[in-house]
């Protein structure tokens, strides 16, 4: 989902959402205190680059002071006040003065400066306690300034000034400074946290890393850069927002300030030649003192011109100075606030733009060639940038100029730019660069490799149409151009961006063989296409049967069966035959496919043994692969970080991918981020929340079964007390399954089944279900199938064989605690002290995993089953608040009292009860309320564990 439209949500001034002024604290609380000490100084000066928010924070004083029943004025100053004399004078006698002054009119429309300095001296003077705002007074008249700057502020007096003024460094207003009885305050930037937190506030959510870092980058905390930032984006509708999170997709462009936008209008106010001048700067910026003899050859100066202009952006503070090493010699020039350097660059016409592009690749392209070495790839001799941006700079010029540059060097360099910044999930612009040099190339039969290496990266780019459609372009119209093995890797592609683009009816008709009977393509990579298709759509026996019979055709070599086998390993797999899949983890054919098939391989195999709970053993497969966690895909990244317990890093990825629907992995279960993300939430107390997820996943029609959603609605249903529904979402789970003839991941409904139908009394059946988790036990042979029929079985048994399973938890127990699943674990234990088969002490020792997990829910249960079994839960101040803060997020997530009471197993008194007092405790008065300060984090717990 989107946030809201632009006009039912509020960007600001530098506040957030409460209304709260973001790192301003100090010097609202040292002004504050400066304006009411009447022995204190009379002028407290706000001083502050552009955007600062000098205005706001004066509006925020002014606002405390009148709620401390201090008399306070306002008065703005705005450009072209200066020309007019006296005109800042009189309006502050005007402000002081509690009748109209004739008189003052009558000097200022005649410019008598004696009698205006009289008149505002006696103003100044007077005993009546007033603070009058005066807003923004770079605009005032220098002969009201004048007046001020000969007063003596530090004759006491009830009256006191509260001024702004943009700017650092001198300036018109700049000698009120020195004036007796002034104190000058500074407005620094927001630093990264506050920025955050700025963004946190407009948008009403938590932004994820990549939307908070590409803000500061943007901003540099300058929260009138912040505002406009976040309004364009707004209006765009391109914030998406998951689970309380917001994102911002990586390819989503950079606003263009408007004409109307402070940063242009201080620009413009400039005039020429410094706009030309700031323009070419905004594209050459990067190669440093070079710049200006550059400039003034594009643009017609003299490199005196040029260095004038800068001379006079720096003083407008719309660029900065880049010192040497340790502050040593003049190296360039950068944007104080990139943002603006954006904006000039798209300013620019297009002819303009390729032409200094093409200036500044020469240059860079000279530099390489005379140090002898070949640049491709290499970060270029620029200044202010880190490698990698060094290399994304001298792409991005080269796609800009186009043809104005040698193409085939072009190509080279952007092709060797995608690879060295491959898989960019900084958004650096690998997707651009391979698009500009399929434009490049010239020869027609260069030109589908170029194609190929644009539709991949619009892949990982997450641009799965486009992707799609030049890879199927190639396949229909330029095969004979390709090889066998390029068109087999092709045709994977498509049909694996099909799937990603959820377009179920498309991948449907890429099962059949009559798609595929229409293209001339050798049949290795019909096989190849199909088989996945078929897989995506876990028609395993189909895909099966396709591979059997054109065996001969994919395994005449290591690169052409890698994908096929992989495809095969993962049919037998879904079907109860692991053995190929556990032979092919060693990955024997990685050193003969290249380091990108490998890793895209070994991502794969790992996402599968996560996917069957095999922790310890993705982990073995990285290492073996030399491999470590921290280069993993998105999903992988989540699905370890979610078994080893670490839920707060798995929600970072799991939130983006949900949000930007790109959340199937390449498993057997295309649903497991969606379902473990909301078994996570609902372990958590987060239970509308669960469901909203797997609501908003279901993709019903032509798609891959989805019971793993169906198991984890089950657990939503029976948290909630409603045990009939959650069987019918299992049976749905396990009828789906069956039709697609899957036995892997199936005992995730067998075993709350069981679980189900024992509490109901329905031994039978519970029996038939504790069969059916036994046989998947045995074909599937993991750790997770192994542990789940014990606890179920030792679940039906514990009445008619309670010897039996207490052995059987027993065992459990030690199973789990070799599986290194802190959560998995810790239900183990519970289900083992609950029945008696182990000592009431394991309570204490899932309590302490749960809480490493932040499992509130399951945390607050035990705590209960503690208490009835004399077990002192630790830190008995730190249980009443997180039981607290349990109970107000169940009532943000809407609850009813009579769900919160199932949910938490107690009476709808005791419900009553503890809300009274969590309202005592936190002085919120409504449901309403605590709603609220769930949402904006005014009640927080630190986590135990």
């Amino acid at each position: 989902m989107t946030v809201p439209s632009e006009s039912s949500w509020s960007v600001r001034g530098g506040t957030a959402a409460t209304g709260h002024l973001v790192g301003r604290g100090r010097e609202l609380d040292a002004v504050h205190d400066l304006l009411t000490d009447m022995g204190g100084p009379r002028l407290a000066l706000v001083r502050g680059e552009r955007g600062v928010g000098r205005t706001a924070f004066v509006n925020a004083l002014a606002e405390r002071l009148r709620a401390d029943g201090v008399l306070v004025r306002s008065v703005s100053c705005v450009p072209g006040d200066d020309a007019q004399p006296y005109l800042l004078a009189l309006r502050l006698v005007m402000a002081v003065e509690e009748r109209r002054p004739t008189e003052a009119l009558r000097a200022a429309g005649r410019g008598d400066g004696a009698v205006m300095a009289a008149l505002l001296r006696a103003a100044l003077a007077r005993p009546a306690p007033v603070v009058v705002v005066l807003d923004d007074i770079q605009h005032a008249d220098p002969e009201s300034l004048a007046l001020l700057g000969g007063i003596d502020l530090a004759v006491p007096s009830g009256v006191r000034l509260l001024a702004s003024a943009v700017g650092r460094g001198e300036g018109t207003p700049a000698h009120l400074a020195g004036v007796q009885g002034a104190r000058v305050i500074a407005l620094s930037r927001l630093t990264p946290d506050e920025t955050t937190t700025v963004v946190t506030g407009r948008l009403g959510a938590v932004p994820d890393t990549g939307l908070a870092r590409r803000v500061r980058d943007l901003t540099r905390g300058v929260p009138g850069a912040v505002d406009t930032l976040l309004t364009d984006w707004a209006r765009q509708g391109a914030i998406r927002v998951a689970d309380g999170h917001a994102f911002v997709g990586v390819r989503t462009p950079t606003p263009v300030l408007r004409d109307s936008d402070r940063f242009v209008r201080a620009l413009d106010a400039l005039g020429e030649p410094c706009r030309t001048v700031a323009g070419a700067l905004s594209t050459l910026w990067p190669l440093g003192i070079r710049a200006v003899a550059l400039i003034a050859g594009s643009a017609g100066l003299s490199t005196g011109q040029v260095r004038y202009a800068i001379a006079e952006l720096v003083e407008a503070e719309i660029v900065e100075e880049l010192s040497g090493p340790e502050g040593g010699a003049e190296q360039g020039w950068t944007f104080g606030v990139p943002l603006v350097a954006h904006a000039l660059r798209e300013r620019l016409g297009p002819l303009e733009r390729s032409r200094l592009s093409a200036t500044a690749v020469e240059t860079l392209w000279a530099d390489a060639d005379a140090a002898g070495i070949a640049s491709e790839g290499k970060p270029p001799t620029t200044v202010g940038l880190d490698a990698a941006d060094a290399v994304a700079y001298l792409a991005d010029r080269i796609a800009e100029a186009g043809t104005l540059v040698e193409r085939g060097r072009a190509v080279s360099e952007l092709t060797a730019a995608v690879e060295r910044l491959h898989p960019d999930s900084e958004g650096r612009g690998t997707l651009r660069w391979c698009q500009a040099a399929g434009h490049l190339v010239e020869r027609p039969a260069d030109r589908v490799p170029a194609l190929q290496r644009y539709a991949v990266a619009a892949y990982f780019a997450g641009d799965f149409w486009s992707a799609r459609t030049i890879a199927e372009s190639i396949l229909r119209n330029r095969p004979d151009v390709v090889g066998r093995l390029e068109l087999q890797e092709t045709a994977s592609l498509m049909v694996a961006a099909t799937a990603n683009d959820l377009d179920w009816r498309a991948l449907s008709r890429l099962a059949t063989e009559q798609w595929w009977d229409e293209l001339p393509l050798p049949v290795l990579a019909v096989t190849t296409g199909r088989a996945l298709a078929l897989c995506l759509l876990a028609r395993w026996r189909e895909a099966l049967d396709v591979l059997t019979r054109t065996e001969p055709v994919w395994t005449t070599e290591v690169r052409a069966r890698t994908n096929p086998a992989c495809f095969r390993d993962a049919a037998e797999l879904a079907l109860g035959r692991p053995e190929r899949f556990i032979r092919s983890l060693t990955i024997p054919e990685a050193p003969h496919i290249g380091s990108d098939h490998a890793y895209t391989l070994t991502a794969t195999k790992f996402d599968e043994l996560l996917n069957g709970g095999d922790l310890l053993a993705g982990e073995a497969l990285l290492a073996a692969q030399g491999l470590t966690p921290e280069v993993l895909p998105r999903a992988g990244q989540f699905l370890r970080h979610h078994l080893r317990g670490e839920w707060d890093e798995a929600l970072e990825p799991s939130r983006w991918m949900l949000a930007n629907n790109q959340f199937h992995t390449p498993a057997i279960d295309k649903y497991l981020i969606p379902a473990r993300t909301s078994a996570i939430l609902l372990a958590r107390g987060r239970v509308t929340s669960a469901r909203r997820v797997i609501d908003s996943v279901r993709a019903p029609g032509e798609g891959p079964p989805d019971h793993s959603l169906d198991a984890v609605q089950a657990a939503v249903l029976r948290t909630l007390g409603d045990p009939a529904g959650a069987e019918q979402s299992l049976r749905r789970g396990l009828d789906a399954a069956a039709a697609h003839e899957q036995i892997a991941s199936t005992d995730e409904l067998w075993a709350p089944l069981a679980e189900l139908l024992t509490d109901a009394g329905r031994a039978a059946e519970a029996m038939t279900c504790l069969d059916r988790l036994e046989h998947i036990s045995d074909r599937m042979g993991t750790g997770r199938t192994r542990l789940r029929h014990l606890l179920a079985s030792a679940r039906v048994l514990r009445q008619d064989s309670p010897a039996i399973a207490d052995e059987q938890l027993r065992e459990a127990v030690e199973l789990a605690r070799t599986r290194g699943q802190p959560y998995e674990t810790a239900i183990t234990l519970v289900a083992a002290a609950d029945a008696g088969a182990g000592p009431p002490t394991l309570l204490s020792e899932a309590y302490e995993l749960f809480g490493q997990c932040g499992a509130a829910l399951d945390r607050f249960h035990t705590r209960t089953a503690m208490r009835a079994a004399g077990i002192t839960v630790p830190g008995r101040k730190q249980a009443t608040v997180e039981s607290e803060l349990l109970l107000a997020t169940l009532i943000a997530e809407g609850l009813t009292n009579r769900q919160i009471a199932t949910v938490l197993r107690l009476t709808e008194d005791a419900v009553a009860n503890r809300l009274s007092r969590l309202f005592t405790r936190t002085g919120l008065r409504s449901r309403t309320e605590v709603v609220t300060a769930v949402l904006t984090g005014y009640l927080a717990v630190t986590p135990a564990g």
